[in-house]
């Protein structure tokens, strides 16, 4: 009786059986969440800045983006996108919906972390570098981003694993991800708690392997400590 309620639950063979299906939509997911996350830098980096600069016309802009990102689902913008611009004339593949989507939430929340992170290096910093010639620009590049990189480290890879996540909302305006895929199926077999615990098994490790390059990136940036 308790074998066949495990059978239930979990059945290995559909897993195993289903696992190649699945795994189909694992570059799609990958390819998401590295492009998006690339977005939300460059995006997140300027908005950084814009919120902390001296102009208004720079820094209310962007602490309303980064205000209105941070305190509304990430699905209504993929709806948005993708059902939504059609209307006024503009036509986005479900792909890139997907990666413009991820792309504009996470830059709200990686401006906030940049911002912390440049501003937790101490100013005497900036005062050393102009008293010794350097530019504005120079002193950010060259002094202020390798010292703010190792603080930011951690909460930047926060914001990557949700993304990749968070890639399975993807699933709903018809990218074929690796949740798509596993509906696929699910409305073949009717066994959806096992294709679910097969794709949560997949994001695991691969999480598991973002967080270990984390720690080696830590590694490598604590020289900056000292």
């Amino acid at each position: 009786m308790q074998e066949v309620e495990l059978d239930k639950l979990f059945n290995p063979k559909l897993a195993w059986e289903s696992l190649p299906v699945v795994l189909e939509g694992l570059p799609l997911t990958i390819a998401i969440s590295f492009i998006g996350m690339a977005i939300g830098l460059v995006l997140g980096f300027f908005l950084s800045l814009g919120r902390t600069s001296s102009s208004i016309f720079l820094r209310w802009p962007s602490r309303l983006y980064i205000s209105f990102m941070r305190g509304t689902p990430i699905l209504v913008f993929l709806f948005i996108l993708y059902f939504g611009f059609p209307f006024i004339g503009i036509t986005l593949s479900a792909f890139t919906a997907a990666i413009i989507g991820f792309g504009l939430n996470s830059a709200a929340y990686i401006a906030e972390i940049i911002r912390a992170s440049l501003g937790s290096v101490s100013k005497g910093q900036w005062e050393s570098s102009r008293a010794l010639g350097f530019s504005k620009w120079q002193t950010l590049w060259h002094i202020i981003v390798p010292q703010a990189v190792r603080v930011a480290m951690p909460p930047l890879t926060n914001v990557f694993l949700d993304i990749v996540k968070a890639t399975s909302l993807a699933a709903v305006i018809s990218v074929p991800e690796m949740i798509q895929k596993a509906q696929t199926v699910i409305g073949r077999t009717a066994d959806s708690m096992t294709l679910y615990l097969l794709v949560a098994f997949i994001y695991w490790p691969l999480c598991v392997l973002i967080a270990t390059f984390q720690e080696y990136l830590e590694r490598r940036f604590d020289f900056y400590k000292k």
